[in-house]
């Protein structure tokens, strides 16, 4: 055993279903001759969203959802079973164990049917069950090819605040607790098989990171446990230029920066949950983003400096399904407490606020959030300035959801003039109106609000404009790394 140590995350379709998984049991055992190796893995293809869906048809008073979820979730994992354990004995401990945990969500579905109340806690308890499942499935598949492989839960491991649905780690309680009870498993030559996207109190109360937190779990491991790396598995190749549905054109990038893929990943791009980077960005931990169905391939590598390029411009990426909320009128120039007031309303109804533009002249303020969140955030916006309102100092609360959100992402966009005027320019000549515009301090992106119709246009001439569907030659590649490094 050398000092390597790799945490490998599986997405949903990573351990999609039988065969998905002996895949990923095959991965971990090719790591395994060459270091240590921790996995993280998601729920199987789909569970996770039946479990939510059968906890709020429970608390509607659904009686039978509870039976159906467990009749569903019997027949994908049993199946599974079968296919990947063929020792009767091994096969019988596993059956009983996934067994076990379908009847401990049953009972949860059935006791919120009968009280018809769904609280955090509950939810958390019956949402983080696919992971607990595909945990024991992958360590079946694992010992299967004689490996030492042990099933853990994620609640012994990473301690976190009580914050129901979307909890934070506390990194240094994390830290002792993960390498207590998973150093001795990766000493003997096991490979631990972690539940990702849970974790739980110092008290002992699970808790959940939020949807697609298994990226953050193995990131958070990673940390903890110093590795040498994060391989975080997936269906895609890597973080591409642009969404190959939109742009068919677009490449996968060889290696970005930490702040490129976290801009990357707050607007859009859905191959890292947006929290995934903290962890390991201070400790300087790479994080691979590969293809667990093409594993010969290279994927892309996130580190600090992320290979930068003369162009300054790395990807374009898109948000739609997004709402602009405009808070308007003569009123509020000098009127104080207009954008406290804003965006206290917006936290109130628990919106996550995606982008903020206001006019010159104070007359507006717009920002933009999810569609699910439009009306709560309305609502409470008009309770908050029901005064002004009756005043006219507030003339306007507007809502368009017909809008989309484009951002141009690049590590390297804040040294290079033009960006911006090239973006704009770009976009004008296809007669692409932009509604809103905002940069941010770092300088990482340049986001513009155009109308939903044209999102697919605007990332094709962006992507074009930038000329992101070649790669970088190796002598600007060069050049720029020198530029930065002086």
């Amino acid at each position: 055993m050398t000092n390597k140590l790799q945490v490998m995350k599986f997405g949903g379709t990573s351990v999609g279903n039988g065969e998905c998984i002996a895949r990923a049991a095959e991965i971990l055992a090719a790591s395994a001759r060459e270091g240590g190796v921790v996995a993280v893995v998601s729920a199987m293809s789909g569970v996770t969203n039946r479990l939510i869906d059968a906890a709020r048809k429970s608390e509607q008073g659904d009686a039978n959802a509870g039976n159906e979820l467990a009749d569903t979730l019997r027949q994908q994992h049993f199946q599974a079973i079968e296919l990947l354990v063929h020792d009767d004995d091994a096969r019988g401990r596993l059956a009983q164990q996934t067994e076990q945990i379908i009847e401990e969500v049953r009972g949860l579905c059935r006791g919120t049917s009968l009280l018809r109340e769904l609280t955090p806690r509950t939810l958390d308890s019956i949402s983080s069950v696919g992971e607990r499942l595909s945990a024991r499935l992958l360590a079946g598949a694992l010992s299967e090819l004689g490996l030492k492989a042990e099933a853990v839960e994620a609640t012994e491991l990473i301690v976190t605040d009580g914050t129901h649905g979307h909890a934070e780690p506390l990194m240094l309680a994390t830290r002792e607790r993960a390498s207590s009870r998973l150093r001795p498993l990766l000493n003997e030559g096991a490979i631990p098989v972690v539940t990702g996207f849970i974790g739980a109190t110092a008290t002992g109360t699970l808790t959940t990171l939020g949807r697609g937190g298994s990226d953050y779990s193995a990131t958070i491991l990673g940390a903890a446990l110093d590795a040498t790396e994060v391989i975080i598995w997936t269906d895609v190749d890597g973080v591409l230029t642009a969404d190959p549905r939109l742009v068919p054109e677009a490449r996968t990038l060889r290696e970005i920066s930490y702040n490129e893929a976290a801009e990357l990943a707050y607007f859009g791009a859905k191959v890292l949950h947006p929290k995934t980077l903290r962890p390991v960005a201070e400790a300087r931990i790479p994080v691979w983003i590969r293809n667990s169905f093409a594993p010969e391939r290279v994927g892309t590598k996130i580190t600090e400096l992320g290979h930068p390029t003369a162009r300054g411009v790395k990807a374009i990426t898109a948000i739609s399904e997004v709402t602009l909320i405009t808070v308007g009128g003569r009123g509020i120039v000098g009127l104080p407490g207009v954008a406290a007031k804003t965006f206290t309303a917006a936290a109130n109804a628990n919106a996550n606020v995606l982008l903020i533009s206001q006019s010159s002249s104070g007359n507006d303020i717009c920002f933009i959030i999810n569609s699910a969140d439009a009306a709560g955030t309305v609502e409470k916006l008009r309770q908050a300035f029901a005064q002004d309102l009756a005043h006219q100092q507030v003339e306007h609360i507007t809502v368009n959801p017909d809008i989309c959100i484009v951002a141009v992402v690049g590590d390297r966009m804040k040294g290079l003039p033009g960006i911006a005027g090239r973006t704009f320019s770009a976009l004008g000549r296809r007669n692409i109106n932009i509604i809103a515009i905002a940069q941010g301090s770092s300088e990482y992106n340049v986001s513009l609000v155009v109308e939903a119709g044209m999102l697919g246009e605007a990332v094709q001439w962006l992507h074009r404009e930038f000329g992101l569907e070649r790669r970088a030659s190796r002598f600007e590649s060069v050049e720029t790394a020198e530029s930065v490094a002086s």
